[in-house]
């Protein structure tokens, strides 16, 4: 039986993933902040829930991200930018994930088919961003992408059929991001579930390192 550990599995997004996932005969281990303790941005605590783990898992979903962290808010110009929110950015979106990696690699098998998927968006990237703001989210997943796509190259040598990708679910409806989806088209949290479980099951071993969209398709670093 195929075995999914999602990370951030009470979130709207995340729950959903893992009913699309259970739906589809996978048997999914489910870990979040606010039932299980877990602080992705504390690698202790990924250490001592992870602990309690047994393995393999042939797919690691990492559901966490945040648009606002500690009352910091999407930036509209470079003169609201505050060191510490693009550091909490940073900690929850792309360090969190990172450390998520590194102790999953354990459960990953090194001899079977696995994929480890990062949450990112679209925003994050450098070659897609033709109206600037939101600086410290856009540069937490653009690091995002950097430490994923770096660490897939490091996996080949070890899991050569594993993938690590980051995937952009598009603006999913929640009431966390009705403030911020504007004009932006929404999908609810089950048919994003869908559409990015059906991404990470067509993938192949030479897609790893990439950056896909809710259909598949490639998206610019």
């Amino acid at each position: 039986m195929k075995r999914a550990l999602l990370i951030g599995a009470s979130g709207g997004l995340g729950s959903a993933i893992a009913e699309e996932l259970a739906r589809r005969g996978w048997l999914v281990t489910g870990l979040s902040r606010s039932v299980d303790g877990l602080d992705v941005t504390d690698e202790a605590s990924i250490e001592a829930v992870f602990s309690n783990l047994r393995g393999p898992f042939h797919l690691v979903f990492v559901a966490t991200g945040a648009l606002v962290v500690n009352g910091y808010e999407p930036e509209k110009a470079v003169r609201d930018v505050q060191p510490q929110g693009v550091i909490d950015q940073i900690k929850v979106n792309a360090l969190g994930p990172m450390l998520v990696l590194k102790h999953a690699l354990a459960f990953l098998p090194k001899n079977e088919r696995a994929v480890f998927a990062a949450l990112s968006a679209r925003v994050g990237s450098i070659g897609d961003n033709s109206i600037g703001g939101w600086h410290s989210y856009r540069t937490s997943k653009a690091a995002l992408n950097q430490l994923i796509h770096g660490a897939a190259i490091e996996m080949k040598r070890t899991h050569r059929q594993a993938i690590a990708v980051c995937l952009h679910p598009g603006t999913v409806e929640t009431p966390f991001t009705a403030k911020y989806a504007g004009r932006h088209k929404t999908v609810s949290a089950k048919v994003a579930a869908d559409n990015l479980t059906n991404v990470i099951e067509a993938l192949e071993p030479e897609d790893t390192g990439g950056f896909f969209d809710y259909a598949g398709k490639e998206i610019p670093w």
